[in-house]
């Protein structure tokens, strides 16, 4: 049978894993580091802690123990995965790729994989390029991994931008759906290159290379103008939901579980009440880990099963708005 003749073999998620790092920055931490209060952060952001890593800790190592989390749920070995997609803003180095990494020390000999940089929405960019792979029959195993260990770029004197990250690392298994099972439903991705001035890490690419004046003007920290994020993200997080649940015939009631991308507590209740979502349905645990950009939506998974409100046949939404500025919405069935 020829490529173009194959019949559309739908994807589902078969496994979750995740990994935080053991030690935590709390907001009385950060009151002894810079000008703020606990007060003020949980008003503007709604996050209390955040988990982050040791010296010496990197991405792919927290990418690694959620990935053997979700193989050992799964009951396979690492050698059965055929790809490896890794969601982060933070590798461990410009290259090899993070994926490179962690097929290495995972032992997944075999498999192929690759980065996928789109900041807050790498995991769900990522998450719809397997999608694509099981949907054409080229793969039955790929691996999806979101991981930034945030804390390695942020500049703990910047008091906007310090209080909002954490590090962490989510990983689920994508495999085919088996009969009945609808798995994956439908995407929406959209970029607006513009927002780049808004949110970004300027220095250390090929546009202005390390230096000792890149370091010393603290371009390889994040530079974010939170207005401009703030305002961007409330509108095309709702925007895309209600595009995508409109096209699929859905409304924001259908939803049993809205597993938002984690920046800002007050950027998911509007989302919410925009989608007239249950108020049950929408997934929070930002309080508890702050933004972990690229693993904050499998984290908030985690958090919705351990919380008995993800099941089997539920419909979810997921969604994200991140620095570039991309978007990305997906809508699935939850599938064990």
């Amino acid at each position: 049978m020829s490529q173009a003749a194959r019949p559309l073999v739908r994807a589902k998620i078969s496994a979750l894993g995740t990994y935080v790092p053991p030690r935590l920055l709390t907001n009385a931490d950060l009151e002894k580091m810079v000008e703020t209060s606990d007060k003020w952060i949980m008003e503007r952001t709604g996050i209390r802690q955040r988990h982050i890593v040791d010296k010496g800790v990197a991405t792919s190592d927290l990418a690694v123990a959620a990935a053997k989390i979700a193989l050992a749920q799964r009951g396979i070995a690492p050698t059965d995965i055929e790809a490896i997609i890794v969601g982060t803003v933070t590798p461990d180095m410009m290259f090899p790729s993070t994926a490179c990494l962690v097929q290495d020390k995972l032992g997944s000999k075999g498999a192929w994989g690759f980065d996928v940089s789109a900041a807050c929405s790498g995991f769900v960019y990522a998450l719809q390029a397997g999608v694509q792979f099981i949907h054409s029959g080229a793969h039955k195993k790929v691996l999806v991994i979101g991981a930034d260990v945030m804390s390695s770029i942020i500049d703990y004197k910047d008091r906007t931008t310090c209080i909002i990250f954490g590090d962490g690392a989510g990983a689920v298994l994508l495999e085919p759906a088996a009969d009945g099972e609808e798995g994956f439903i439908d995407f929406v991705h959209e970029v607006d290159g513009s927002g780049g001035v808004s949110l970004n890490m300027p220095g250390g690419g090929s546009l202005k290379p390390p230096s000792h004046e890149t370091v010393d003007k603290g371009m390889h920290y994040v530079h974010q103008d939170g207005q401009a994020v703030f305002k961007f993200a409330v509108r095309k997080m709702a925007e895309a939901s209600e595009k995508i649940l409109t096209r699929n015939n859905f409304k924001g009631s259908d939803v049993d579980a809205f597993i938002p991308h984690q920046a800002n507590l007050r950027i998911i209740s509007a989302t919410g009440d925009r989608l007239g979502l249950k108020k049950d349905a929408v997934i929070v645990n930002i309080d508890e880990f702050g933004n972990t950009t690229a693993a904050t939506i499998p984290l908030a998974m985690q958090t919705a099963r351990e919380q008995g409100r993800l099941k089997k046949g539920d419909l979810v939404l997921l969604a994200a708005v991140g620095a570039g500025f991309t978007v990305g919405t997906t809508l699935l069935r939850w599938s064990f």
